[in-house]
């Protein structure tokens, strides 16, 4: 039945290591349960609000869980490729913090936004609007959007370890063991990311069967231990959660109707709401594109012409994802560039995203467990998929310079913009503007998509 619907041996792939992959990606991005609730209801206490008028963080828990379920589901029956999706991050932070607290928006005028900009997505993706501009981008961009989205997740897996902290002065810095307010146990965990490090290289090397998924778990075990010893103090003030499970809370179903269908459309006429509405398309249709671009070039899933067959399906799950998500009461639904963490344990087929769906509707029920997996636990996994990543650079010919520099544009964006979408909009604009001024544009037959693409990019800039 199972090679029927995913197709396994067609794509060189087997039910154990798909479970495997799924069960992987899952982990890796298991914190989205924990940090989206708290980031999108955010605003709750700074405004002050009260009873009906503060977001239920317990409801978006479920409208989160419940959403990547679907979502999920969706992209393994409707494309069978090994991504997953969830509310994105950076994203739920733009719906709390600008839509919410800056320009003053209620949360159900923003979740409104959030539909209305998913309702568009689906027309597009039935259109071939999102295929075209895929499909519109030269291979060499493609390749800097894997490695740029490679040292993107290591940066973020660095961030969430603590390894890199911010610094006012040069932005950012190493950890430092002995400053002045450390803990111990910030120090403990640090210690356990680069020992998880060092565990999920050595598995891989070793060529041992699901290296990324033994790592975590081998992470998290040795946390348990330094917790059950006091090396590890649980501090939640601090950000220092217990690391065992607690069912004391039960399950909080329940909570899901305070925020589910509570969309308020009473503000689509205005011009901000408007911008509002193409800020959420503009980062969600790029966001996806480039983890697509970047997940798929790097497993080899293009075919001979670049293209990624089957992508209208991923796209459509996608675009229902973030649908549904609204109306259940979460912000915008996107494919996930954890999706690479499965992809490097050999996943290949939808059969990886339908147990990542499984996993999201198990979460319901044993939160607890998935709850209590630590950020540096899963840092590890993604510094180390980080590195598998950036090897797409070595395909960049870096011998003609109006490939490379927009192909480097591209990849460094992405860490130090912290955004994928921002990378592929200084890759695309470099690209054409490099290669119009050198006189290679009719030689490289860029696309009428390519320009008009640039041209709305710099407007983006110039508008927003």
């Amino acid at each position: 039945m199972l090679e029927k619907l995913f197709k396994l041996k067609e794509n060189n792939t087997n039910v154990k290591t798909e479970i495997m992959a799924g069960i992987t990606t899952f982990m890796t991005m298991a914190y989205i349960l924990a940090v989206n609730p708290s980031t999108m209801t955010a605003f709750n206490d700074i405004l002050g609000l009260e009873g009906s008028a503060r977001m239920n963080p317990n409801g978006v828990f479920m409208a989160t869980a419940i959403s990547s379920f679907i979502a999920t589901l969706l992209m393994a029956f409707l494309a069978n490729y090994p991504f997953a999706l969830a509310p994105g991050m950076g994203l739920n932070a733009y719906f709390a913090y600008t839509v919410v607290l800056t320009m003053g928006y209620s949360w159900q005028v923003a979740l409104a936004a959030v539909f209305i900009e998913g309702i568009i997505f689906i027309l597009l993706s039935l259109t071939n609007v999102r295929e075209a501009i895929f499909n519109a981008i030269p291979m060499t961009l493609k390749y800097a959007v894997s490695a740029g989205i490679g040292l993107f997740i290591t940066f973020i897996g660095l961030q969430n370890s603590g390894i890199v902290k911010d610094n006012s002065a040069t932005l950012v810095q190493f950890h430092s063991f002995t400053a002045e307010g450390v803990t111990r146990t910030e120090n403990v965990t640090i210690v356990l990311t680069l020992l998880g490090i060092i565990i999920t290289a050595v598995l891989l090397i070793k060529k041992v069967k699901g290296g990324i998924l033994l790592g975590i778990l081998a992470t998290w075990i040795l946390g348990i231990i330094c917790q059950l010893t006091g090396l590890y103090e649980v501090n939640a003030e601090a950000g220092f959660y217990s690391l065992l499970p607690d069912f004391s809370g039960g399950i909080q179903l329940s909570a899901l109707k305070d925020v589910a269908f509570k969309m308020d459309f009473s503000g689509i006429l205005s011009m901000d709401f408007l911008v509002v509405v193409f800020a959420f398309l503009f980062v969600d249709i790029f966001d996806t594109l480039g983890t697509l671009i970047g997940v798929s070039s790097k497993s080899n899933m293009l075919d001979k012409d670049g293209k990624l067959p089957r992508i209208k399906g991923a796209l459509m799950a996608d675009a229902i994802g973030t649908t549904v998500g609204a109306a259940l009461g979460t912000s915008t639904v996107t494919t996930y560039v954890e999706s690479a963490t499965g992809v490097s344990e050999g996943g290949r087929t939808g059969l990886t995203s339908f147990v990542v769906a499984v996993l999201f509707a198990v979460s319901i029920i044993l939160s607890p467990i998935f709850l209590a997996i630590p950020s540096f636990a899963t840092a590890p996994a993604l510094i180390v998929v980080g590195f598998y990543m950036i090897t797409s650079i070595v395909k960049i010919n870096f011998e003609d310079m109006t490939e490379a520099i927009p192909a480097f544009l591209c990849v460094i964006a992405m860490p130090f913009m912290y955004s994928i979408s921002e990378g592929i909009c200084f890759g695309i604009i470099s690209y054409v503007i490099i290669n119009l001024i050198a006189g290679k544009a009719k030689e490289k037959k860029i696309s009428v998509l390519m320009y008009v693409l640039t041209v709305l990019f710099i407007l983006k800039y110039i508008l927003l």
